[in-house]
């Protein structure tokens, strides 16, 4: 009788985690491309809301930060899906990274060039002989881009321009040294203007309207993840409940600026700039549904092209969009 009672425990708890297994939510690891901020709002939103749970997943969403590049975590196991702009994804897979966008989220550039009126620029012209402080680690592309269109070397001269490697502040234009710096329309523009710079101060250079806008915040992953059809379906369900979170960002900024602080372990940011943040990003976001404008593609490429003796990218990429995630949703 024992045995029989041993026997019958034994199949009840084996089926009980059969069953557990069974039921357990699909993995999934999120490098972002930067710390944790209201321009991933809608990832954060998603974790907190139960998007992600409701999908049968369990992701986790891992900060990014100066000293991490996106394209290199992934090619070493560190992540699923990576959120990357796609100059650098586009550079990354033509250096050997197989990258593949599998949707995009924003719709719009927030990059800017920010100068000090005082310099006297009033157009891209005005820049020769200039010191410009650039965002390197990928965010180069497109200002290197930028500046081949317009001819103008970045290695100094009077018909040049002085390249300042721009750490991830103002500070360049506050202690000018720089004429102008690299900004975007929801973090660095706001924090000039919160050291006591008024706008009626500033000169303000949207790549955008210069013609140079180049997509920014993608989602990415290997090409052998596509070659997976559960992973595909996986994918499918992540950018899906990401979507969701990005719509629920855009109808309560202030609740998702609360949720991005909640999972901010630096507590360096500020509730007041976090809430002025994902407000500015959905409007770059601007009720995307993840699908890839291909019109927006070919504008990227046709700018990372056009770069003279160097270029961002060499020749046409291949295979570097995909429609079989947003395909599923």
């Amino acid at each position: 009788m024992k045995a029989l009672k041993h026997l019958a425990l034994a199949t009840v708890l084996g089926s009980s985690l059969m069953s557990g297994a069974a039921n357990a939510a699909d993995e999934l690891t999120l490098q972002l491309k930067w710390v944790t901020q209201g321009q991933f709002a809608g990832y954060y939103v998603a974790k907190d809301k139960g998007f992600y749970e409701e999908e049968d997943l369990d992701v986790t969403i891992k900060p990014g930060g100066p000293d991490i590049a996106p394209p290199q975590v992934i090619a070493g196991g560190g992540a699923d899906v990576i959120v990357d702009w796609m100059p650098s994804a586009l550079a990354s897979r033509e250096k050997g990274v197989p990258l593949v966008n599998i949707a995009q989220p924003f719709k719009k550039s927030g990059m800017m060039l920010t100068c000090l009126k005082e310099t006297g620029i009033t157009g891209p012209e005005d820049f020769k002989g200039r010191t410009l402080g650039v965002w390197f680690f990928g965010n180069e592309y497109p200002f290197l881009s930028w500046m081949s269109q317009l001819d103008m070397p970045t290695d100094g001269g009077d018909e040049g321009v002085t390249v300042l490697k721009q750490g991830f502040n103002v500070d360049p234009l506050l202690q000018k040294q720089a004429d102008c710096i690299s900004t975007m329309t929801y973090n660095e523009y706001w924090q000039v203007i919160d050291a006591g710079i008024p706008e009626e101060d500033l000169v303000v250079f949207k790549y955008e309207d210069q013609g140079v806008a180049t997509l920014e915040d993608g989602l990415y992953v290997l090409e052998d993840s596509l070659k997976d059809e559960a992973m595909v379906d996986k994918l499918a369900r992540f950018v899906k409940a990401s979507m969701k979170g990005w719509a629920y960002a855009s109808e309560n900024p202030e609740e998702a600026a609360e949720i991005v602080l909640e999972n901010d372990a630096t507590g360096a940011q500020t509730e007041k700039h976090q809430i002025r943040m994902v407000k500015e990003i959905n409007k770059l976001v601007d009720g995307s549904d993840g699908t890839l404008d291909m019109d927006a593609y070919e504008r990227t490429v046709k700018s990372l092209l056009a770069g003279g003796s160097d270029p961002v990218i060499t020749k046409e990429p291949e295979g570097a969009t995909s429609t079989a995630v947003t395909d599923k949703m």
